[in-house]
């Protein structure tokens, strides 16, 4: 088994952050696999100088030591464009010249430049050709999953900007790594269903996927970097470990250092 921990570099490590990385770490190593380390930060517009370091800091001071190199995305620019190439020459991909503002109130793609670019509209981004079909999969936390036919989008790839969108490269590294198992917080369950149609026209297997709650502020909204969560300290490991168990509905943990906390939630952990 191989799990993975992938956080982007947008600010510093905060609990809601904190509750995916200790889930994918117990996960992983109560099933004795592999945990890798992967440094989202395809989209450098939103990359904060130093905050991958930090990040990385605070998971040794925290007791979870990662396996192998750490990878990173802005390291891979060449393996997602040949790809994308890929999916141009098979069909399985378009060039896209909508903007924002063209496609505002749409839920789902309309398909404005599925079978070629209309005249007068220049490319702009890449998207992929969604497959018109059902999926059924089972998360390991939430149960048995549909995503309908017909009700995915034709999601972008490569995005106005040049920067490869966050659904091409989790794929493409996911698999380059050989992760199996994909524990992350539930708001990217949404994202599952075009990550195995990515995964499928590839000819990939598909990993195995548990999604945790959320941590939420007390305004009802996902803590995260963009509404300023507040970090977490390197002072505090211990009871902020102790508090991600406790959110994870795991045996309580009652001793004070990170590392011989976490042994004893592997040695009890269950999704």
């Amino acid at each position: 088994m191989v799990g993975r921990f992938a956080p982007s570099p947008s600010g510093r490590l905060h609990f809601g952050s904190l509750v995916a990385a200790v889930a994918s770490y117990c996960d992983a190593r109560a099933n004795d696999g592999k945990w890798l380390v992967r440094i989202e930060d395809v989209d450098g517009s939103r990359t904060v100088d130093g905050a991958a370091e930090d990040i990385l800091r605070t998971l040794e001071a925290f007791g979870m030591y990662w396996d192998g190199d750490v990878v990173w995305q802005s390291q891979r620019a060449e393996y997602y464009q040949i790809a994308i190439d890929d999916f141009l020459n098979r069909d399985l991909a378009f060039d896209c010249g909508c903007t924002r503002r063209d496609l505002e109130g749409q839920t789902t793609y309309p398909g404005t430049c599925h079978f070629g670019l209309p005249k007068g509209k220049e490319a702009r981004s890449v998207r992929f050709k969604t497959p018109n079909e059902e999926l059924i999969w089972v998360d390991l936390v939430l149960g048995p999953q549909l995503s309908k036919a017909g009700s995915e989008t034709d999601f972008i790839i490569k995005r106005a900007d040049g920067y490869y969108a966050y659904h091409l490269a989790v794929v493409l590294d996911d698999a380059a790594a050989g992760v199996t198992r994909i524990v992350r917080g539930e708001d990217l369950l949404d994202s599952t269903p075009a990550h195995l149609h990515l995964q499928k026209v590839l000819g990939f297997d598909w990993p195995e996927y548990a999604h945790v709650p959320l941590a939420l502020n007390k305004a009802g909204a996902k803590l995260s970097k963009a509404n300023k969560a507040t970090p977490v300290e390197i002072h505090d490991a211990p009871a902020q470990i102790a508090l991600a168990l406790e959110f994870l509905k795991q045996p309580a943990v009652t001793l004070d250092d990170p590392e011989k906390m976490l042994a004893e939630a592997v040695a009890n952990w269950s999704l």
